[in-house]
């Protein structure tokens, strides 16, 4: 028989029961019980960055935000290196016009031609006329005054001598005249540079450069005016490896193709010039730099993609996004090496992924 002790123990042992099953549970910070799953705790209706950096894009965001992508296969191009390059002058097709002495500009007949306006070879572009003094003009014009007097006279003396051809012996009209004619050459001479040299075009073409003003003094060799023909500008890049000059297969630049030319075999501070020509027509600017890259004859494989592809990361590293899942973005570091200009080649993907070509800036700015 139970005893009023036991039977009011077994009552407290049940209420005590009783109350831990209807107890909640509560979870401790340092108790492990399992992460929900991450897709449950987002919001899928707005794009957002998830715990482990990958970006959870909603299908209607990625139209508004133009997401294309393509699907990565793996293949040989020729192994790139990218030069610096600039433009240069086609020494068949431009030319410079320089100063041969000192002198003063005076402008031709019809004004000095301005940048960008069209010449002609042999055109007048400006007169140069000599510096000098006052003693030394007042001198030129004095010399010229008497070899013009001095001609007069021999032209007298041949038509006196003609008139009297009869009687006078024929060596004697033919000394005259060559004494005239050596006097009309003087004059014509001196008559020239006292009126100044005339700066001519050496070829037909655009006005690419023009240093010069009314009145302007130049000094002698200075570089008054350059004349290019627009699409026949050259490039010309800088090369430190030799073994490079022999091993150029094609080259691009702003993804245009470029024809090689050649190499010069002599440094120019300490690097070998290398020259290309654009196969189609391009707008450039005498004097522009720019990168040029050069395919080599030696093969290298992986995958190539855009260049739209590649951005920075926070630790302005390049990086690429791939589209993981339907709402789902992952970014993967990559070393991009140059192809052509428009396309790079990497190594870190995978044949098949689907990388992002367009849109890549947009998804890298979400947080």
């Amino acid at each position: 028989m139970m005893t009023p002790a036991k039977h009011y123990q077994l009552k407290l042992i049940g209420l005590a029961l009783l109350t831990l099953s209807i107890q909640p549970v509560w979870a401790h910070g340092d108790e492990n019980h399992g992460a929900a799953p991450v897709a449950a705790q987002l919001n899928h209706d707005q794009a957002q960055r998830l715990p482990d950096g990958r970006v959870l894009l909603p299908k209607a965001v990625q139209h508004r935000l133009q997401v294309r992508t393509v699907v990565a296969s793996v293949g040989q191009v020729a192994r790139s290196i990218e030069l610096n390059a600039h433009v240069v002058m086609n020494p068949n097709r431009g030319g410079r016009v320089q100063a041969s002495s000192n002198g003063r500009i005076s402008m031709p007949k019809g004004g000095l031609p301005l940048l960008g306006s069209k010449v002609k070879q042999g055109q007048v572009l400006a007169w140069l006329k000599p510096t000098a003094s006052t003693y030394e003009l007042a001198q030129q014009q004095a010399d010229l005054a008497e070899a013009r007097s001095k001609l007069q006279l021999a032209e007298q003396t041949v038509t006196r001598l003609n008139a009297l051809s009869d009687s006078v012996p024929r060596k004697e009209i033919q000394a005259a005249e060559a004494e005239r004619t050596s006097w009309r050459t003087r004059v014509a001479a001196m008559a020239q540079v006292s009126g100044g040299e005339a700066l001519r075009a050496p070829v037909s073409g655009v006005l690419a450069t023009s240093d010069v003003i009314h009145g302007q003094v130049v000094d002698s060799s200075a570089v008054l005016f350059e004349i290019i023909e627009p699409n026949s500008l050259l490039i010309e890049a800088l090369a430190y490896d030799p073994a490079l000059l022999s091993n150029v297969a094609s080259a691009a630049v702003q993804g245009i193709t470029l024809r090689y030319l050649g190499g010069g075999s002599s440094l120019r501070n300490g690097a070998l010039p290398l020259l290309f020509a654009p196969t189609e027509a391009m707008p450039l600017a005498l004097g522009q730099t720019l990168k040029l890259t050069v395919q080599t004859r030696e093969q290298r494989q992986g995958i190539r993609i855009p260049m739209s592809s590649i951005v920075k990361n926070a630790a302005n590293e390049p990086i690429v996004w791939l589209h993981d899942s339907a709402q789902v973005f992952r970014a993967v570091p990559v070393t991009p090496l140059p192809v052509d200009g428009k396309t790079v080649l990497v190594t870190q993907l995978t044949a098949g992924s689907r990388v992002v070509t367009q849109g890549a800036t947009l998804i890298n700015q979400i947080r």
